[in-house]
């Protein structure tokens, strides 16, 4: 045993103790809700800017980069931070494994898949400028 290494070596071999990451989904979540403040003061200039305005100033809107981006940004952090926070939630209180894993391998696909459409979308208005037909 090392001077600092207080396990057994049963659980040593058992691999028992830190896995060294239950610090990540934290500073995820943070650093997420951090990022979200501007980028959600953004988006509500934004909305209160265009709303008046319509469906063609909305379009005009997103083909700017700048706020394509910053639309990009905006769903990426948020689902992200949803991903993460929902992680925390299903983690503390799923007590089954296989329900458990069910629940985390379906959040992830939900978000992935909401991003993938909002994105998608997004970049379709900036590029293109109107509606999928």
């Amino acid at each position: 045993m090392s001077g600092n290494d207080f396990r057994t070596p049963l659980s040593r071999a058992r691999g028992l103790g830190s896995a060294h990451h239950g610090v990540s989904g934290f500073l995820v979540e943070r650093t997420t809700s951090i990022a979200l403040v501007p980028l959600c003061l953004w988006a509500v200039y934004a909305a209160i800017k265009v709303a008046p305005l319509g469906y063609e100033s909305a379009v005009l809107m997103l083909r700017q980069p700048v706020n394509a981006i910053m639309s990009l940004l905006l769903i990426s952090v948020s689902f992200l931070h949803m991903r993460e926070g929902l992680k925390v939630v299903i983690e503390d209180y799923v007590h089954t494994p296989a329900t458990r894993i069910v629940a985390l391998l379906l959040n992830s696909a939900l978000c992935w898949g909401l991003w993938s459409v909002a994105a998608f979308s997004i970049l379709w208005v900036a590029f293109v400028g109107g509606p999928v037909h």
